[in-house]
């Protein structure tokens, strides 16, 4: 990675009005010193987003998302930290630091082996729309894309004459040695001069995401053994590292919060020309890790719509097989099945957009496509059969690394296999009925109200990391299950922080579901969540392990008990952030022993002694006795 000095990036700040930035993507009001507009990262209609520039940040009370200009960069645009540097320095009119002679010397031959890769992709541009590329631009027409579009992708054609490209990048100044390097060429077998790589066919330029050519995919006008074929490995192109169209879709990815990736260069150039712009496809390869990282940056839960045959399965099945050690709360994938002999091209051809975005909506979660392949074709008529079912994805489920997101599957393919084979009935039925609690009345056996409002009976245990998440589940669970009761209260939760990243994404899904719909009712919101990608968090949460704990959570909960539980469970968020905060306050003060962090470390105790001076005992406290 690039490393750049403090006072490289303290320059590069200073020559770019931070409010100059931020306002090409949102409309800013001047207040005072500070700008304020409406946040960039969720949807709200009172602005709680500040630019201050005196100090260089932006910051979003609505979402937390806080930094400086690169960090706007980085993420507006989703680039990585030097590859934002790199755009503001340009910006900024500052050269970037060279450090050492071999340094220099690998970022010139990089410079000269692009300047060939964009020499080449005008040339080939320039053949198909000489009399030579007739045949490869009828061919282009006929399936269906617009010269606007060809243009826009730079679509080429390599003539069939051989050395024609190499004779003219070597009258333009570029040597042998560069254009093989650059995949451009390449040494016969036989010794003899050589050769171009590409000939007679339709050109793809391929992108690295900042749109500099790196590499070119052709399709065959005639006959060949390889009907596409891709450049080599070079210094600049990865196959399995790159995603092509990648360049195009940042941008609208990061408008849409939606990406989709499809199996071949056709099938992306289509869905752009369908109005589908954020649309990527991996290189004729299955996707790798680093392709499905690119994706991550993209879009939490991009999209997969693959080719609805065998073929197309299969490929979906190496994906979920890659993805699933690299799941993480709030990332995953969806996979959209086309219709039995269907590509995105075809369909977007034979039924128009809408047909795409209704295969689109209707997305299989990672989850479902988990147990899609598990169970599909198979006969699971006795108890052996079943056991090897529930063997073989338990094995799977092992392979997410992630602790939270493994439980969370875990729960999935538990339920999914005992609603499917016969033991959720009975589980219901232990669970309703043999366990002596009423919900919305006092524990049998005089627990008290405690464990009613959502937190352990005296003298229980819990391991201390569990209770601050299990208590945050129980204020989800109670706001998802209990919509109405909370209707008046729910800009609390707008306000709460959770200490989980998967809860707090949920958090922010289910504020803005209900900022929009406020009349939903609990199985509405639920619906909706699932469609989002939360179908694995809302099982966990939505679960006897939550209930046992938060019976004020539970669909069956008293309206007075939710409104209680509801209450404490807010306290308790805020004390927990109370305190972090007077850790961190703390902290400061101690790096920096200035006056304004005492200030502000004296006024977070103080605000943290009159929380818990309010706060209830809860183990000590019994609903029955409001009652007298």
């Amino acid at each position: 990675m690039a490393q750049f000095s403090p006072e490289f990036l303290d320059e590069l700040r200073a020559r770019l009005p931070l409010a100059d930035i931020v306002g090409r993507r949102v409309k800013l009001i001047r207040r005072g010193r500070e700008f304020v507009g409406l946040s960039p990262f969720q949807k709200e209609k009172t602005p709680s987003f500040t630019v201050v520039p005196d100090k260089g940040f932006f910051h979003c009370f609505s979402s937390g998302e806080h930094g400086d200009v690169i960090g706007w960069v980085m993420k507006m645009e989703g680039l990585s930290f030097p590859e934002a540097v790199e755009r503001l320095a340009a910006e900024a009119g500052l050269a970037l630091p060279q450090t050492t002679p071999e340094e220099r010397a690998r970022s010139e031959r990089r410079k000269g082996l692009q300047e060939s890769l964009e020499a080449a992709a005008e040339w080939f541009a320039a053949r198909l729309f000489a009399a030579e590329g007739a045949a490869a631009l009828d061919y282009l027409k006929r399936r269906g894309l617009s010269e606007e579009t060809i243009r826009r992708f730079r679509l080429g054609f390599a003539p069939n004459e051989r050395g024609a490209l190499r004779r003219a990048l070597n009258a333009a100044g570029f040597n042998d040695a560069l254009l093989a390097e650059g995949g451009l060429i390449k040494q016969p077998e036989d010794g003899g001069a050589a050769r171009d790589y590409f000939f007679d066919r339709a050109i793809f330029p391929i992108c690295d995401r900042r749109g500099g050519v790196i590499a070119f995919g052709g399709r065959a006008m005639g006959d060949s053994p390889a009907k596409y074929l891709n450049s080599p490995e070079t210094p600049l192109f990865h196959k399995g590292q790159v995603l092509f169209n990648l360049d195009k879709a940042r941008r609208a990815a990061h408008e849409t919060g939606e990406v989709v990736a499809a199996e071949g260069y056709m099938d992306v150039i289509a869905l752009c020309q369908a109005g589908f712009e954020a649309a990527v496809a991996p290189l004729g390869t299955a996707m790798t890790e680093e392709q499905l990282a690119e994706l991550w940056r993209l879009a939490p839960e991009p999209t997969l719509c693959l080719d609805g045959d065998q073929a197309g399965q299969k490929a979906a099945f190496r994906a979920m097989e890659r993805a699933l050690p690299l799941l993480q709360p709030g990332r995953s994938l969806r996979f959209a099945l086309l219709p039995q002999g269907e590509d995105p091209d075809s369909l977007l051809q034979s039924q128009g957009p809408g047909a795409l975005r209704g295969v689109l909506s209707a997305a299989k979660p990672l989850s479902e496509l988990l147990w899609m392949r598990e169970t599909q074709g198979k006969s699971l008529d006795t108890p052996e059969r079943r056991a090897g079912l529930r063997q073989s994805l338990e094995r799977a489920v092992r392979e997410i690394q992630d602790p939270s997101v493994q439980e969370a599957y875990r729960l999935d393919v538990r339920r999914r296999f005992d609603e499917a084979y016969g033991r959720a009935f009975a589980q219901r039925n232990r669970w309703q009925g043999g366990r002596g609690r009423p919900f919305g009345g006092r524990q049998a056996g005089g627990q008290g109200g405690a464990q009613v409002l959502g937190l352990p009976a005296p003298g229980s245990r819990m391991p201390p990391g569990l209770l601050p998440r299990r208590n945050e589940q129980a204020v989800l669970a109670a706001a998802i299950n209990h919509p109405a009761v909370l209707q008046d209260h729910l800009e609390d939760l707008v306000r709460a922080q959770l200490s989980s990243a998967d809860l707090e994404a949920l958090r922010g899904a289910l504020v803005d579901l209900l900022a929009e719909q406020p009349d939903l009712d609990s199985d509405a919101i639920k619906g909706h969540l699932r469609q989002q990608g939360y179908s694995g968090l809302l099982d966990s949460l939505l679960s006897r392990n939550v209930y046992d704990l938060s019976t004020f959570a539970h669909p069956s909960a008293t309206p007075e008990w939710v409104r209680e539980g509801w209450r404490h469970g807010l306290e308790l968020i805020r004390e927990r952030l109370s305190r972090e905060e007077t850790v961190e306050a703390t902290r400061q003060l101690a790096e920096s022993m200035d006056e304004a962090d005492l200030n502000r470390l004296e006024s977070k105790k103080r605000l943290t002694q009159e929380g818990e001076a309010r706060r209830v005992d809860l183990d000590k406290y019994d609903p029955a006795s409001r009652n007298g």
